[in-house]
């Protein structure tokens, strides 16, 4: 497995999967710790230089999904005009650049998908259990979408399933390319089934963020294996456990908007077809 910096995106569509995976939930005070920690030894090697501070755009699940299937990813905690790598197109937009993958459509699974990939959503919380319209409302937007109990939010194996079932849909498509999205249950509430405790806890939420990174290694060998890959990690938002007087999320405290984030190129020796509408 080969990891380089994305650079044009616009050069990478069609030719390389895009994986976008959403650990729901996860503090960045807590991934920095866990990576600092030797907790998660999978994402240490796709990290070399650690996770990057961003501030996501909203501060639940939802909301922020609206806006990462839009193009609108976390964007850099630092001061400037940070271009995107995806954006639906529209008048006015100051954060696109040359190497942005612009589209006409308003979400990015349905760029994509009009341009040849298979569309795929491995869900997590219930925002994605199709279970009420409003839990309808994200999965809708790919061609296939997949959730049951075991990748919930109650299940202590939910990231191994997730996992599974990625792997399953993956295989389905050996010669088509693929925008997989995961959105990982594991780091959301109760993140307590991990360890033990009786209360939500940063220490909690690492014990769950390891089990995701121990179910990784299959899924990025069976990227690898397809070829070339853009991978995106990122929290959706964090969470608090009462710091400031807050519990939970849906709030505007430092600890909620700002996330750990990451993009990287895997490459490996399979070359796929560029795929065609």
């Amino acid at each position: 497995m080969n990891i380089s910096p994305v650079a044009d995106v616009r050069e990478l569509i069609g030719t390389a999967d895009v994986v976008l995976i959403t650990l729901d939930s996860l503090r960045f005070d807590v991934a920095v710790k866990a990576l600092e920690g030797g907790r998660t030894p999978t994402l240490a090697r796709l990290l070399p230089h650690g996770w990057e501070e961003r501030h996501s755009p909203a501060t639940f699940t939802f909301a922020a999904h609206q806006a990462f299937l839009s193009g609108f990813l976390p964007t850099p905690a630092r001061p400037g005009r940070h271009p995107r790598l995806f954006a639906a197109r529209f008048e006015g937009s100051r954060t696109t650049s040359p190497g942005t993958f612009v589209f006409d459509e308003a979400y990015l699974p349905h760029a994509l998908a009009a341009r040849g990939y298979a569309t795929i959503c491995v869900g997590g919380v219930g925002f994605f259990n199709g279970r009420t319209p409003l839990g309808s409302v994200l999965p809708a937007l790919f061609q296939e979408a997949h959730w049951s109990p075991r990748t919930g939010v109650t299940s202590r194996t939910s990231a191994e399933a997730q996992v599974g079932k990625a792997l399953e849909r993956l295989s389905a498509h050996p010669d088509r390319r693929v925008f997989l999205f995961i959105n990982f249950a594991a780091t959301h509430h109760p993140t307590r089934i991990y360890d033990g405790s009786q209360h939500e806890s940063p220490q909690s939420q690492q014990a769950a963020l390891k089990s995701i990174d121990a179910a990784l290694p299959p899924l990025l060998d069976a990227l690898s294996a397809r070829g070339t890959a853009l991978v995106i990690l990122t929290a959706d938002h964090g969470s608090t456990h009462g710091e400031d007087g807050y519990f939970g999320h849906r709030v505007a405290h430092p600890l909620v908007w700002t996330v750990p984030y990451a993009q990287i190129l895997l490459h490996g020796a399979a070359s796929l077809p560029t795929p065609h509408p």
